[in-house]
């Protein structure tokens, strides 16, 4: 069974990290419709930042379960408000998920979809259709539960359940955040929090795709 190394698994981060920094512009238009276009400044980042901090921490010898305290720390630092306490709590929700494993196990990897949802959701205590990143992370994550086959298999009905999500986040009225201030002028909207989660996902696939090529060739 494939095994991701601490160093493989910085790499996917990296990976992540340039797809957010591409969806960058999108995301602060999104969130300019109904925020204060900040997410996709926020986003790339604390991603940027995280891959910059496990770059250092994979080097010194941390463990794959090592990383994700590291992530969520350098993640936090990095972005303020709401999105960084969320997604902190995605990364040490991983962390304790995986914790004390040397390697992450690739058929492991779409796991990483239930502990950022279960991280999130702890976190931010949001209800489904208050138009938040969860409207994207929790069928992302009943869709990896739910499938079977191997890690791409799974990652690939993860991404189709978080794009239905996020796209039905056009048709929610938002109840948290500042978007909430608009009441029903948030509707015909996108929730940019589910469309950067997305993102995310589709990279994870992306990434775990590239790492079999490599791995078959």
């Amino acid at each position: 069974m494939p095994e991701l190394s601490p160093a493989d698994l910085t790499e996917l981060f990296r990976i992540i990290a340039l797809r957010i920094g591409e969806a960058r512009a999108e995301l602060a238009a999104l969130d300019g419709a109904i925020g204060d276009g900040d997410h996709g400044a926020s986003m790339a980042g604390g991603f940027a930042a995280l891959t910059r901090a496990l770059t250092i921490a994979s080097r010194e010898g941390k463990t794959a379960g090592e990383l994700f305290p590291t992530a969520a720390q350098s993640f936090l630092d990095a972005v303020g408000a709401t999105t960084g306490p969320l997604y902190a709590s995605a990364f040490l929700a991983a962390g304790q998920r995986f914790q004390g494993l040397a390697t992450l196990p690739l058929a492991r990897l779409p796991e990483l979809v239930i502990a950022f949802h279960d991280g999130i959701a702890a976190r931010g205590k949001a209800s489904p259709g208050d138009k938040t990143m969860l409207d994207a992370w929790r069928p992302a994550a009943r869709a990896v539960v739910a499938s079977s086959g191997d890690c791409l298999t799974r990652l690939s009905a993860a991404q189709r359940a978080a794009e239905e999500g996020r796209d039905a986040t056009g048709s929610m009225i938002a109840a948290l955040g500042r978007a909430s201030r608009l009441g029903s002028r948030s509707l015909g909207h996108i929730d940019p929090g589910a469309a950067s989660a997305v993102v995310i996902i589709a990279a994870l696939r992306e990434g775990a795709s590239a790492f079999l090529s490599r791995g078959n060739s």
